[in-house]
C-alpha cells in the first residue's frame, strides 16, 4: 500500500525491452535507497513494481510485464525520462493523502494547462466510463499522488485538480504538456459505493429498466446521469 505523498523523482538511466517484458533502472536522490531490498515494493508513476536487483546505494532495476505495459504510461518510458516514487508505506505511517494499491486503472489525457498567481491548474480528460467514480471535493490518485478533485464534468468528461509549488517542486507535474498520458487510480472506496448503488439499481428494476431508460431518454435525461450526479 502507498499513501500517495511523492516521497521523490527518480530517473530511468538503463532500458532493456525483452519478449513480453521491459525491464529498467531508476536512478534515485540520495537516501531513498536506504534500507531498500530486493523483493520491495515501489510506486513509479502510481505503478506498483517490484525491486528485482540494487545498483549501488541509489539505483534498482525492475520489471514490468507486458500487461501493465498495455495499462500505464511506463511503456513510453525513455533514459532520461523522469518519475514520480513512493516506497511502500510502513505499518502505522501517517497517510497524508489517501490509500493507494499502485494497481492503475486506467490512462488520462492532459487536456489543458492554466497558471493563476502561485498554481498550477490541471484539467484531466477522463474516458467517459470512468467519470461515474470522480466526484469534486474527491480523491484521486494521477502519476502515484494523491490529489483532490476541484471540478468535474461527467457532461464534457473531465476533472481539474490545482497544485501549490511544493507539489510541484516534489514530482514531475510541472514537466507535463498538453496531450501527456497520465495514470489514474480511482479511490477504492468511492468505486465500491457507486458501483454498488448502480448494482442495486440494476437488480430492483431488473427487466424493467430498459424501458425506464427509454422513457427518461425521451425526456432528456439518462439513467447513467442520474446514477453519477454528485
Amino acid at each position: 500500500m502507498f499513501t500517495g505523498i511523492v516521497q521523490a523523482v527518480a530517473t530511468v538511466s538503463v532500458l532493456v525491452d525483452k519478449p513480453g517484458l521491459r525491464s529498467f533502472t531508476l536512478e534515485f536522490p540520495q537516501g531513498f535507497c536506504d534500507g531498500l531490498e530486493i523483493g520491495a515494493s515501489v510506486s513509479v508513476d502510481g505503478v506498483c513494481l517490484t525491486v528485482t536487483e540494487l545498483v549501488g546505494d541509489r539505483a534498482a532495476n525492475f520489471d514490468v510485464m507486458q500487461q501493465s505495459l498495455a495499462l500505464t504510461t511506463l511503456d513510453a518510458l525513455k533514459v532520461g525520462s523522469r518519475t514520480n516514487v513512493e516506497r511502500a508505506a510502513r505499518d502505522g505511517a501517517e497517510i497524508g493523502g489517501h490509500p493507494l494499491s499502485g494497481h492503475v486503472d486506467f490512462q488520462a489525457v492532459l487536456g489543458s494547462v492554466r497558471t493563476p498567481e502561485n498554481n498550477h491548474v490541471m484539467r484531466i480528460a477522463v474516458p467517459a466510463k470512468w467519470m461515474r467514480y470522480v466526484f469534486a471535493k474527491g480523491y484521486i490518485a494521477v502519476n502515484g499522488a494523491s490529489l483532490t478533485v476541484s471540478e468535474a464534468s461527467k457532461a464534457e468528461g473531465w476533472f481539474e485538480v490545482w497544485l501549490i509549488p511544493e507539489t510541484l517542486r516534489m514530482t514531475t507535474f510541472a514537466e507535463k504538456t498538453v496531450g501527456d498520458a497520465l495514470n489514474i487510480e480511482i479511490e477504492r472506496s468511492t468505486q465500491v459505493m457507486v458501483d454498488t448503488v448502480r448494482d442495486a439499481v440494476d437488480e430492483r428494476l431488473g427487466a424493467l429498466l430498459p424501458a425506464l431508460t427509454d422513457l427518461l431518454r425521451e425526456r432528456g435525461v439518462d439513467v447513467d446521469a442520474l446514477l453519477q450526479r454528485d
